[in-house]
């Protein structure tokens, strides 16, 4: 069904660039790409968050997450998730969809696999320009040594997924003391 532009206030729109091809989950890509993007309700500053149910996704062959390739990835993933998920990259700072979402319940979940990462009492705002949490769920999300040698990365323990990294002993106010520091492009939020 398409949307009369012109009929919505500019407040409540949202450009994208693709959805997921398997899925009518839309990923929001910010204003400025309208020659190749389509035009959704944000209905998010109504209170109403649209998403897509986070049931598990479908994988090729019935496939483990862990056992997809890159290539089977690459149909399932917008080219951002891909570059992030996948090849480890990063969103610049302050753009994220979830950088400046707080809400009071729900769970976060697995933008490739779908598998719940974080609930949503352990985002907090860290002030670092990406989502923040404390704390994953119970084996949800692994920690690993980053390719830099100073860092710890951050994967989805189902599928491997980039999330970001974790830096320990900041000193924020938190039952861990530890920030998650999540590009928003790797997660997706489920009520």
């Amino acid at each position: 069904s398409s949307i009369n532009q012109g009929a919505l206030p500019s407040s409540v729109m949202v450009m994208v660039t693709k959805a997921l091809l398997n899925r009518s989950l839309l990923v929001r890509c910010g204003p400025g790409r309208a020659s190749r993007a389509a035009v959704v309700v944000n209905r998010s500053r109504l209170g109403v968050r649209a998403m897509a149910s986070m049931a598990p996704r479908d994988l090729p062959g019935g496939k483990k997450p862990s056992e997809v390739s890159d290539s089977e990835w690459k149909t399932l993933l917008t080219d951002e998730q891909f570059r992030i998920l996948r090849m480890k990259g990063t969103e610049y700072p302050g753009t994220g969809e979830y950088n400046k979402f707080y809400p009071k319940d729900g769970v976060f979940c697995c933008a490739g696999c779908h598998a719940p990462l974080y609930k949503s009492e352990t985002k907090f705002d860290s002030g670092c320009g990406w989502p923040a949490f404390y704390d994953g769920l119970p084996g949800a999300v692994k920690e690993v040594p980053d390719a830099d040698g100073m860092r710890i990365e951050i994967v989805c323990s189902k599928c491997d997924g980039h999330l970001g990294h974790v830096f320990k002993g900041e000193g924020f106010k938190t039952p861990t003391n530890a920030r998650h520091c999540v590009n928003s492009v790797s997660i997706k939020y489920d009520k």
